[in-house]
């Protein structure tokens, strides 16, 4: 199947194949349709599925089939997305831009962290979609800064992530202030009760679309887990860096302390490194995601503010320097790596008091996890049961980050 067997204009196959694209991945074969055909549509898709077109495209498709009466200043939106990260909205608007580029279409983030003196300016110019967090959006509501009646379409991007950060008293408030007649497309990891409940309130016979990844798609991702003093785990990831093919990599800590200690750890070393948390400006991070970017990019250490948001095609390495603390976690950690059909190498490492964690993350994701060592192999009856062990060359030498140094001892002997 190609774009242009799901209906779509000339104008946004244009952008779509100047973006590269060839053919729609699973999700958005499945999901354009549906979209285009008006209906409400509940999909349950991991990260990197492509789920951002599947819901953009036949958007802009409908604006572009039904042209507003109003142009220009005090134009009233016709869509609302909301999303739970600055980052993801910024992602969603700039993809909004990319396949309406042909389009005279008009779009606008809202999200805070920022001046809102620029969001107000835009939305005075008048817009046709809206991306926005509800905390800042909620904020221009009870100014009077943004009007929300004209609302044909409403998007809930990552609506489980949103609900996890408490912002389901906000979305029901927002929701509120929408026309009953509109379209509904709510896209999640997975669908908890809670949205379950959500869904069944605000949507009218939506369609469900649930797309588990094949096993093909999970062998992408190469997984992996050392096991590891907490004090070692340091030098672990260093030899690691040394030995492995990093190229582009998130090392994803489980505290924003714990982040920027470990940056320090890294240059100490000579490795160029940058911490990405909530506690870091908008303007700091928006730099940070620029610079990960380039050709030759620093470390990216994250908390979970990262875990979902993150578009880059080309990760090669997710490290979970610090187990999370739920399964679901793991799974959009190591999402960030193995996109767009590319394959990847995801690492845990684990300290000996997370075994239970690790056990729910393999009950999670119905399988177990390789154990690697930087170690000789044991010997078989010295590895827990039901465990297969990689052994590693730790050898180093230069990397893309900076030259890391040998070490006289292995790192990765187990806890």
């Amino acid at each position: 199947m190609s774009f242009a067997d799901l209906g779509l204009s000339p104008r946004l196959l244009d952008a779509v194949a100047r973006s590269g694209y060839v053919a729609p991945t699973p999700i958005q074969a499945q999901a354009i349709p549906i979209a285009l055909a008006g209906r409400d549509l509940i999909v349950s898709s991991q990260t990197g599925s492509g789920k951002s077109a599947a819901f953009i495209l036949p958007t802009l498709q409908r604006l572009i089939d039904r042209p507003a009466a109003k142009r220009g200043p005090g134009q009233a939106a016709r869509v609302l997305i909301l999303a739970p990260t600055r980052e993801l909205a910024g992602q969603i608007t700039d993809c909004i831009r990319c396949y309406g580029q042909f389009t005279n279409l008009r779009s606008t983030a809202i999200y805070g962290g920022v001046s809102q003196f620029g969001q107000e300016k835009a939305l005075r110019r008048g817009v046709d979609l809206i991306v926005a967090t509800p905390g800042r959006l909620g904020d221009l509501l009870r100014q009077g800064l943004v009007r929300l009646d004209q609302v044909e379409v409403l998007i809930l991007d990552e609506a489980d992530r949103m609900l996890d950060m408490g912002f389901l008293p906000e979305v029901q408030r927002i929701i509120a202030q929408l026309p009953v007649e509109r379209q509904t497309l709510l896209f999640s990891a997975t669908i908890p009760p809670t949205i379950a409940r959500l869904t069944s309130q605000i949507m009218s016979r939506p369609h469900t679309l649930s797309l588990v990844p094949t096993r093909t798609e999970a062998a992408r991702i190469e997984e992996q887990v050392y096991l590891t003093e907490k004090a070692q785990k340091s030098r672990l990831l260093i030899e690691l860096i040394g030995h492995q093919q990093v190229t582009r990599a998130i090392v994803f800590t489980r505290m924003k302390h714990g982040a920027d200690r470990l940056v320090k750890e890294l240059h100490r070393h000579g490795i160029r490194a940058c911490a990405f948390h909530g506690n870091k400006s908008q303007g700091a991070r928006q730099r940070t995601l620029a610079d990960f970017r380039t050709p030759n990019p620093p470390l990216l250490i994250a908390t979970d503010v990262a875990a979902r948001g993150i578009d880059v095609d080309d990760v090669s390495h997710v490290f979970n320097y610090d187990l999370p603390a739920d399964p679901e976690t793991y799974v959009h950690r190591i999402g960030r790596t193995g996109r767009a059909g590319a394959s990847g190498t995801a690492i845990s490492f684990c300290q000996p008091d997370e075994r239970g964690a690790l056990r729910s993350i393999e009950r999670f994701v119905r399988r177990p996890l390789v154990v690697a060592r930087l170690v000789p192999a044991q010997r078989a009856d010295q590895v827990p049961s039901g465990e297969r062990v990689k052994t590693a060359d730790r050898e180093m030498g230069p990397t893309r980050f900076g030259r890391a140094g040998r070490t006289k001892s292995a790192a990765g002997s187990p806890g």
